[in-house]
């Protein structure tokens, strides 16, 4: 087997041992994260009702600064979660569960983690 596919495959299973523990209500959602190679995503989802309440990722965050060439990935990683934790409390929600979505809990997801700390959510 190449060893791309038995990459993605071994982050599938820490996904789903990661969502075997991880679930989201309406009192407090999952807040999940996705993270390619240039970009991150994150998405508060309240798992009863299967709906996504609120979402922010960096391809909007780029969109936004003018200066998106000086900020590394990690700064906008950042702002994402800021943007997201705006979101989510104007939504009503503040208290969210964190789905690190097989990944590692350093870097971009520690930062992303981190801003939305900052902007107010709980976890």
């Amino acid at each position: 087997m190449p060893k791309d596919k038995n990459a993605r495959h071994l982050r599938k299973v820490r996904q789903a041992r990661v969502r075997k523990k991880v679930s989201g209500t309406s009192e407090r959602p999952r807040l999940s994260v996705f993270r390619s190679l240039k970009h991150i995503y994150a998405q508060v989802i309240d798992d009863t009702t299967g709906r996504t309440i609120v979402a922010a990722s960096s391809q909007e965050a780029l969109k936004a600064s003018a200066e998106a060439g000086s900020d590394t990935k990690t700064d906008v990683s950042s702002a994402v979660g800021k943007t997201l934790a705006e979101r989510a409390l104007a939504a009503g929600v503040t208290r969210v569960v964190f789905d690190r979505g097989g990944c590692k809990y350093h870097g971009r997801v520690k930062a992303l983690a981190d801003g939305s700390r900052e902007g107010g959510l709980q976890f």
